[in-house]
């Protein structure tokens, strides 16, 4: 399965993270889709926007972060169960009860730190090259929530994910961002690195003629695989992020123009993760032939549900 799709941009400021929650909640509430977020940014932007700050406190002081597993699995080098770390139940939107979360903590940026230090890439890529392996097989969709610029951290996502997707403002400086990460992206591609699937201008000014010439230069730029979907700068979206305590309608949260963006991006979304599963089944090696069972075949491995934290 090619499910697992990185949403980064080596700016910050460009409204990725709350994409990331519309599109986790859209894929829920009207595709019907069971969502794993994965927040893999220290200010642990996502998580907030998904629980409450209480319970995302709590959850932090009990060790139940994605910190938490990487230094288990990473620095200490002892085994932990992934699914122990997914939290159910988030979102208050009423309809999207299949979104689950990786929570994140401030502590990501020591860890990152002791990971360099130590000279410990390999092992990091490693672990979450297993994680996403099995996070697979249990959700329709995975998707990771990277931090602006270009950590080790961020660099082991982009090489396991199948996907990316890179969110940008209609601006000079956003624009300059995604050339950086071209570049980035053409080092060393003997270690494979997730396939582009576009990007989408998000915090459009509909009504800015500087914004509509960027979009414009964006689009003619054929790398970008430019989304024709794009997301309105407007209020609503920004309230949108802010938790509530109580349930509220899919149309509550997006409301009008808003809502109909992030559906129609979604929707376009959907249709080239398929698109691009379907190049790579086609241009795959034949299977090779079926193996003959050994005598005592061991048992299969099966990845436990995640459970609530």
């Amino acid at each position: 399965m090619r499910n697992v799709i990185a949403i980064m941009n080596t700016k910050g400021g460009v409204g990725k993270s709350t994409l990331v929650m519309a599109l986790a909640e859209t894929l829920s509430a009207y595709h019907g889709k069971t969502v794993l977020v994965i927040d893999s940014d220290a200010q642990a932007s996502v998580s907030s926007m998904l629980m409450s700050v209480e319970s995302l406190h709590q959850l932090q002081n009990g060790g139940l972060t994605i910190v938490d597993y990487l230094v288990a699995r990473v620095l200490q080098g002892v085994p932990a169960e992934w699914p122990r770390f997914v939290v159910r139940n988030v979102s208050d939107v009423d309809d999207a009860r299949s979104v689950y979360v990786i929570p994140s903590d401030m502590q990501l940026t020591l860890f990152e730190r002791e990971v360099s230090k130590e000279g410990l890439h390999a092992r990091l890529r490693t672990a979450i090259g297993e994680l996403l392996r099995e996070a697979r097989n249990v959700f329709d969709i995975v998707l990771v929530d990277c931090p602006p610029g270009l950590s080790v951290l961020t660099e082991s996502w982009l090489r396991e994910a199948d996907f990316h997707v890179s969110p940008t403002k209609a601006d000079y400086i956003s624009a300059c961002a995604l050339d950086v990460f071209r570049r980035f992206k053409s080092l060393n591609p003997e270690m494979g690195f997730a396939e582009n699937l576009g990007v989408v201008v998000n915090m459009k000014d509909a009504m800015s003629p500087v914004e509509a010439d960027y979009h414009a230069w964006l689009a003619e730029n054929l790398d970008n695989r430019c989304f024709h979907s794009v997301i309105p700068r407007v209020n609503a979206l920004q309230d949108a992020a802010r938790y509530v305590g109580d349930d509220r309608s899919y149309f509550a949260k997006y409301p009008g123009q808003v809502g109909a963006a992030i559906r129609a991006f979604t929707d376009e979304f959907l249709a080239r993760m398929a698109a691009g599963t379907m190049d790579a089944v086609k241009a795959a090696p034949p299977p090779l032939p079926a193996r003959t069972p050994l005598a005592a075949e061991p048992p299969p491995v099966t990845t436990p549900e995640p459970t609530s934290a």
